[in-house]
């Protein structure tokens, strides 16, 4: 990875993107208009293809975004294809179905900027709650809550100095799903040594999409959210992982 000194942006936005071409299109307009509206400070996209079988790679070429393409499937091994060729001094990761308003995409550079901050996330929100009171009313409270109280950023919105980026050697490749809750810690403690701090952005919610309420019944959830509280080790096989990788056919 090429060294910060090097680095001719403010900041870059890297989307890992396997089979988005229905959610990318507004996910981009949003960053857009949003880095826009931060003019005072150079920012690029990059798009980060993750072996789509869609329209996902020629749909980024058209909204005029760099293009990247990861062949090995794994959203940690995207993210940090998208970091290795990014140009900014910051770096932010946003999940192609998810929308950053101005708000948060500011207050986030105000804290890489003031030097006292070295890496964050966001609360989130859901586009629609899908009529699921437990899992799309109070999970993403209850999420937001262990968010802002430990200090974790959600995979959806995750920001972090180059350097710090690349001295925890970015999102561990070897798991295949919570990569963003260990690379949270690694880069808290990096942090900490530092003498500065991790911060969860509360005023402004990203709003990510729900459509998984609309592919599994609340029991394959709670199954998949036990199994990674019981068997932490489950995230580091494929196999163990289909909840996050498998999607239906239509």
């Amino acid at each position: 990875m090429k060294d910060a000194s090097h680095c001719a942006l403010d900041y870059s936005v890297v989307i890992p993107a396997y089979n988005e071409e229905s959610y990318l299109p507004l996910t981009i307009d949003r960053l857009k208009k949003a880095m826009a509206a931060i003019s005072e400070k150079s920012g690029e996209l990059i798009v980060v293809d993750n072996q789509s079988t869609d329209s996902t790679s020629a749909l980024a070429k058209r909204l005029n975004v760099r293009l990247v393409a990861e062949k090995v499937r794994g959203i940690a091994r995207a993210r940090n294809a998208g970091a290795q060729v990014a140009r900014g001094k910051h770096l932010f990761f946003v999940d192609a179905d998810t929308l950053v308003n101005e708000g948060v995409l500011r207050k986030s550079l105000e804290y890489l900027s003031s030097g006292q901050v070295g890496a964050g996330g966001a609360v989130l929100s859901f586009d629609q709650t899908q009529g699921r009171l437990l899992f799309g009313v109070l999970f993403p409270k209850m999420w937001n809550f262990i968010s802002r109280s430990l200090k974790l950023a959600a995979g959806s919105f995750v920001f972090c100095r180059r350097d710090l980026f690349e001295e925890c050697n970015g999102f561990p490749q070897n798991l295949y799903a919570g990569e963003e809750i260990f690379f949270s810690r690694a880069v808290k403690r990096l942090c900490r040594k530092k003498g500065i701090s991790f911060e969860i952005v509360s005023d402004y919610p990203v709003i990510t999409s729900s459509r998984k309420l609309l592919w599994h019944s609340n029991l394959r959830i709670t199954a998949n959210l036990l199994l990674l509280v019981l068997f932490p080790f489950a995230v580091r096989f494929r196999s163990l992982c289909g909840f996050w990788y498998h999607r239906p056919e239509s």
